[in-house]
């Protein structure tokens, strides 16, 4: 016998739902006989993934099977991949609340813990499964966000990704919310996804969205950043990605790496390659303390460094206050002579 609100519970639950499981998270779709079809578990139009809706002989209801990857599963493996989430409790906790069940009791030896807001938690393997949901940005909000922060030159940038439906909980004692998301790669030297980076947006687009933190990575970070551009002998490095798209406007063929954090900024891995690190500074003291830190581990190594210093807070204040004009101009008398011949002039 079925334990309650077990996964083979849920699953079954959800079976005897499925139309209306695949109407709320794959909406693309389209019915079609006994069969739900839509294109792929992203919930593009197509043909290609396929839900059983009744039980048959062929198997029973709520089972899937992708005919392009050969992949298959049930309804909580759909509602898993739609929302990004990462831990079966949080898939567990969106079925109910789509079954509208009561929510288990909690255990009576579990200890509760405390999260700080922004920390990384969720695995590697979970970031690279959020981000493959999500989808290129253009015609996103996304994009409309960016362009709200005067980030409009967005050719070459596949480090960023729109997900329309993220999970988002402040707290494991919290319900579970869904709001538009901006996801970022969080890659090593090889080019390798260890971790990912979501910034929850409003649904408008018009900016971040109104919770607590609205900004927070998972999987592993240290030592790796959110990559535009592979660095040979020339490294831009800084925290936010905002930070870092701002310069990247007039400097579009200089790579750059946002890092997510002063402390994760202090620590980044550099390639065998470099030659001469750009430290694109936030002004305050955690800002001074990160430049101060990898300025001075980059020239143990032999690596030139330098550092790039924004008129006011940082360099996305400049780029909104002052427009690109002023910003080329600040950055070129800041650059060494080679790379404003090599990426400014270009």
């Amino acid at each position: 016998m079925m334990q309650p609100h077990s996964a083979p519970d849920l699953a079954h639950r959800l079976g005897r739902e499925a139309e209306a499981v695949c109407r709320e998270y794959l909406s693309s779709g389209k019915r079609a006989g006994n069969y739900w079809l839509v294109g792929d578990l992203q919930n593009n139009p197509g043909r290609s993934l396929y839900v059983r809706l009744r039980d048959s002989a062929k198997g029973p209801a709520g089972k899937w099977t992708d005919s392009a990857t050969g992949e298959h599963g049930d309804l909580l493996d759909i509602i898993r991949q739609t929302l990004g989430l990462a831990d079966f409790k949080d898939v567990a906790e969106e079925a109910r609340r789509f079954l509208s069940l009561p929510h288990p009791e909690p255990e009576k030896t579990r200890t509760p813990t405390s999260r700080v807001p922004g920390m990384a938690v969720g695995s590697p393997e979970a970031s690279r499964r959020l981000f493959a949901m999500s989808k290129p940005l253009p015609g996103t909000l996304a994009a409309l966000y960016l362009g709200g922060r005067a980030i409009t030159s967005l050719e070459g940038i596949t480090a960023l990704r729109y997900h329309s439906r993220c999970y988002y909980r402040p707290d494991e004692h919290s319900p579970t919310e869904i709001w538009p998301a901006m996801v970022a790669s969080v890659t090593d030297l090889d080019g390798r996804q260890t971790g990912a980076h979501r910034t929850w947006l409003a649904r408008d687009g018009s900016g971040k969205a109104s919770v607590e933190t609205p900004r927070r990575a998972m999987g592993d970070l240290l030592g790796h950043g959110v990559r535009f551009g592979a660095a040979g002998e020339v490294l831009a490095a800084g925290e936010g990605i905002e930070t870092v798209l701002s310069p990247r406007q007039v400097l579009p063929h200089m790579p750059m790496l946002a890092a997510l954090s002063a402390a994760h900024l202090a620590a980044i891995l550099f390639p065998a390659t470099l030659r001469r690190l750009y430290v694109v500074r936030d002004r305050d003291p955690a800002g001074d303390g990160a430049r101060d830190s990898l300025i001075a581990r980059a020239a143990s190594l032999g690596i030139e460094a330098m550092s790039l210093t924004p008129v006011d807070g940082d360099f996305n204040d400049d780029l909104r206050r002052y427009g690109t004009d002023a910003l080329r101009a600040a950055l070129k008398d800041q650059l060494h002579p080679e790379d404003v011949r090599r990426f400014l002039e270009v």
